[in-house]
């Protein structure tokens, strides 16, 4: 017991630093753990337009702020003979036009996409102290008797806000409420009963995203601060559970627009709505993932994704072979079949393996009289298999059977020591044990292949590397295995005690 205990800690520690390291990478950069997983992206695209005068000419545009449920995917600006940047000077960014001498009519644009129902969470900002409205008479009479009527009967900033709505949404219109909204909108009244409540609030602007509406303005909203989060309220309706579609645009800007050098200017929206795959997604928002496989140049990712799938052949072998009993014709050799089964389909790869050995094994069984030397007969056997893989794919190529060409993926040296071991086989325990053999490593290439070729295991190997290593615990594992093999138990059933009659 002693022993094993450095055993299954190394056991564990594979596993944890696997599985950990997997799902970090899932959760800091969005790779999907399932190769179809698909998100949705909304296209926002913002449309300035005004009037300019002839002199200098600068353009400010609030930009959507980080928060829940949304994260960016990519963004640009369109405008002829405009400068370009982003202002970061204030504590929301905005987009920055500017130009030397603008006249006539100008139209700007600006596009964000935008990945909806983002695991990301934004955590907010406590806003402080926020300064409590101005109230003029007899506006600062009618604004107290509202609230006394109300906070009696509210437990915190939420259910204040929420009778607020419902008392704004009375009839007939209470008398001082109509004479509040004679001054403010809706939302900048609610704001400012809130303040005066001693609740932080804001008004903010929000986008309503619906598939493919156009040239849509943003809404007036207000935010309570309550529970170290902001809360949103719909100042026609209350409280507002759901913001999956509300998108935040304006929040600590002072304005949406600001033109400077022209008028008539106003800013409309247009969005759609796609599908997208998840992988896709993440690769456009972070690029090569800092370390990862994506980091190599396109040839090598290829061969890379072939290289990631051997350690899953290899489990395969190592199960087969250990638990279910199976023998094969050298330990890995079947990996190494399956891997060309990737590159030539599983029934051309069987066929051109099977004439390939049985045509080697016919010439095998004549060097074996020459009494050659090893070294001398593997590398004639090396030479032999050339010939007919070269031969069998230019009688293909001839015939126009493309899929005869695909031979040339099998590893040359593998199928000559193949055909000598399974020679050295036939003369040494005969034909049975060849057939034996070759069959079982056949079958569990076609495991293997199987194995490999499954799409999720494909996704996995390639895009979180990290889990070879919870493979590399399962084949220690297997290592391990002491029990009886599956396809062995029928020797043993004499020695299983008879159920009494």
């Amino acid at each position: 017991m002693h022993q094993r205990w450095p055993y299954l800690l190394l056991i564990g520690v594979l596993v944890a630093a696997g599985l950990t390291t997997a799902m970090y990478r899932h959760q800091t950069y969005g790779i999907p753990l399932l190769p179809s997983a698909e998100q949705r992206v909304w296209q926002v695209e913002a449309r300035i337009q005004f009037n300019a005068s002839g002199r200098e000419t600068q353009v400010f545009l609030a930009l959507p702020p980080l928060q829940s449920g949304f994260s960016v995917v990519d963004s640009n600006y369109a405008s002829s003979g405009f400068g370009f940047d982003i202002d970061k000077s204030r504590r929301q960014e905005r987009a920055h036009w500017t130009k030397r001498a603008a006249s006539g009519a100008q139209t700007l644009f600006y596009k964000v996409e935008l990945l909806a129902d983002s695991f990301e969470q934004t955590r907010d900002t406590s806003p402080g102290l926020l300064p409590a409205p101005s109230w003029q008479e007899p506006y600062r009479t009618a604004a107290q008797e509202v609230l006394s009527g109300i906070l009696p009967t509210s437990a915190d900033g939420r259910s204040t806000a929420q009778q607020i709505v419902q008392r704004m949404q009375t009839q007939p219109p209470d008398q001082n409420i109509s004479m509040l909204l004679d001054t403010r909108s809706r939302a900048e009244l609610l704001t400012d009963l809130m303040l005066s409540a001693q609740v932080p609030a804001r008004t903010v602007e929000v986008l309503q995203l619906e598939d493919g509406r156009r040239r849509q303005a943003l809404t007036s909203y207000v935010q309570i601060w309550q529970d170290d989060t902001w809360h949103l309220v719909d100042p026609e309706t209350g409280l507002v559970n759901n913001t999956r579609n509300k998108l935040l645009w304006v929040t600590d800007a002072p304005a949406l627009l600001e033109v400077v050098g022209g008028s008539a200017s106003r800013v409309t929206f247009s969005m759609l709505s796609s599908v997208r795959p998840s992988l896709s997604v993440a690769k456009e928002r972070f690029g090569d993932f800092d370390i990862s496989l994506y980091s190599l140049p396109i040839a090598e990712q290829g061969m890379f994704k072939l290289i990631m799938l051997l350690p899953i052949g290899a489990l395969v072998v190592v199960f087969m072979r250990v638990v279910i009993g199976l023998k094969t014709s050298g330990t890995f050799m079947p990996v190494l079949i399956a891997l060309a089964f990737l590159q030539t389909e599983l029934l051309p790869g069987l066929l051109s393996f099977l004439i390939v050995v049985a045509i080697g094994l016919i010439i095998r069984s004549y060097l074996s009289e020459l009494n050659l030397l090893l070294v001398a007969r593997i590398a004639a056997l090396v030479m032999i298999v050339i010939g007919i893989i070269t031969l069998f794919s230019v009688v293909s190529s001839r015939m126009g059977l493309i899929g005869g060409l695909t031979i040339s993926f099998f590893p040359m040296i593998i199928l000559a020591w193949t055909i000598e071991r399974l020679s050295i086989t036939w003369e040494e325990e005969g034909p049975q044990e060849v057939l034996k053999q070759g069959g079982g490593s056949l079958f569990v290439a076609v495991i293997a292949y199987l194995g490999m070729t499954l799409s999720i295991v494909e996704h996995l190997a390639f895009n979180f590397p990290e889990l070879h290593l919870v493979v590399l615990a399962l084949v220690l594992l297997l290592g391990r295995y002491t029990g009886y093999r599956l396809l062995e138990l029928h020797r043993f059933a004499a020695f299983q005690p008879k159920n009494p009659q």
